[in-house]
């Protein structure tokens, strides 16, 4: 192999050096066993038990785990996902129930103003923290700011964002792993 450049005219396809017949051989062996060409029905039977530890179709889990390289870690849910209000700071017995029920991952509340976590948390014991949420048409730096604030010690590509419209933003401010629509989340 040489090491000057191609020269004008050259395609930069493969050399025709010796040894391509192996590289070709090898290239396509490595792809027929790449993790993604297929999975076990032991990795499938795993993988769709985990989703229904957090509440989420087969479906969603794999394309976040794909899409994230990890498994989920956490939860990030809006108030306004959660339905809270000023003067409504409890989360409805459904969406409570569904929430109580993830199990290995944290649930985190990022609450809108006028709400406080302070209030939030004492009216919903299932949440694990919560969190002031990102002002509405603020700058990414002061998104990732108050993201990182309640993501803590947790991988951002782990956390999934269940929200509504303009909080899908979040995700890339605060490089997270995914965002779920909440009517899709919580099936409403």
């Amino acid at each position: 192999m040489t090491d000057t450049p191609a020269g004008i005219g050259h395609n930069n396809g493969p050399t025709m050096e010796a040894g391509r017949t192996w590289r070709v051989h090898a290239w396509r062996r490595a792809k027929a066993n790449m993790p993604s060409a297929r999975l076990s029905p032991t990795t499938v039977k795993r993988h769709v038990a985990r989703a229904k530890e957090l509440g989420l179709s087969y479906r969603d889990y794999a394309s976040i785990q794909a899409s994230a390289g990890r498994d989920v870690c956490g939860f990030l849910f809006s108030s306004n996902a959660l339905d809270l209000a000023f003067g409504r700071h409890r989360v409805s017995q459904p969406k409570a129930d569904q929430i109580e029920a993830i199990r290995h991952a944290t649930r985190v509340a990022l609450v809108h103003a006028p709400l406080t976590p302070e209030e939030v948390a004492k009216a919903n014991t299932m949440l694990d923290a919560v969190h002031n949420a990102p002002r509405f048409l603020s700058t990414v730096p002061e998104m990732r700011a108050a993201l990182a604030g309640a993501q803590g010690r947790l991988p951002a590509n782990g956390l999934v964002v269940i929200g509504m419209g303009l909080e899908s933003e979040w995700v890339t401010a605060g490089r997270l792993g995914a965002f779920i629509p909440a009517d899709r989340y919580f099936g409403t």
